[in-house]
């Protein structure tokens, strides 16, 4: 039997996955959030934790809920190479795409339960993306100050930075974005998945 630790923040997609994985006779779900993920992966030490990359507690996907014995399958959408990466990061052996058939999230636990691989065909050319993403981490923390609102004197002070060296980084996310300015940063690194 696969004990599955299904992560994610909304209660009806919760229920819905759990409900399309408890019709297979060989998986066993735990449904959780992401606050009580970490409780629930120390008791019942799952073989698999699939997690949306797209929900709030995501972004707290390298430091992953479960273990290290516990295989990483992460549920994304195409065009978000940002939190591909996240998920790449945290050594997530599995990548399926949220628009997929239902059955190929089972196929997809049952495969890296036994240790294997399992990229969704749609996925790929974002991982490939993911693996090229133009931001240093340096640059990505400046830049996730920058999108809650921080300006560059908070954000010199947050991550002990003169304000030159912030104003130097914008600069460069600026032109490694392709962007226009700031905003327009913060967009185009919003809409890939980056912060």
């Amino acid at each position: 039997m696969i004990r599955v630790l299904l992560v994610h923040d909304t209660e009806l997609m919760r229920s819905a996955l759990t409900a399309l994985l408890d019709r297979e006779d060989d998986i066993e779900v735990i449904a959780e959030n992401w606050a009580d993920a970490p409780g629930r992966a120390r008791s019942e030490r799952p073989h698999v934790c699939v997690v949306d990359v797209d929900c709030p507690g995501a972004a707290r996907l390298p430091c992953r809920p479960v273990d290290r014995d516990c295989a990483l399958l992460v549920l994304a959408t195409i065009s978000r190479p940002g939190t591909l990466r996240r998920a790449v990061e945290a050594r997530a052996l599995g990548f399926v795409d949220k628009d997929a058939q239902p059955l190929q999230l089972p196929r997809a636990i049952r495969l890296i339960a036994g240790g294997r691989r399992y990229v969704d065909g749609s996925l790929a050319l974002d991982l490939l993306r993911a693996a090229t993403a133009p931001l240093t981490p340096r640059e990505l923390g400046v830049l996730a100050l920058a999108a809650k609102g921080a300006s560059p004197p908070e954000i010199a002070h947050s991550l002990r930075l003169s304000i030159g060296t912030v104003r130097n980084y914008m600069s460069a996310i600026t032109r490694k974005t392709g962007a226009r300015n700031r905003i327009d940063a913060i967009r185009i690194s919003r809409d890939a998945g980056w912060v």
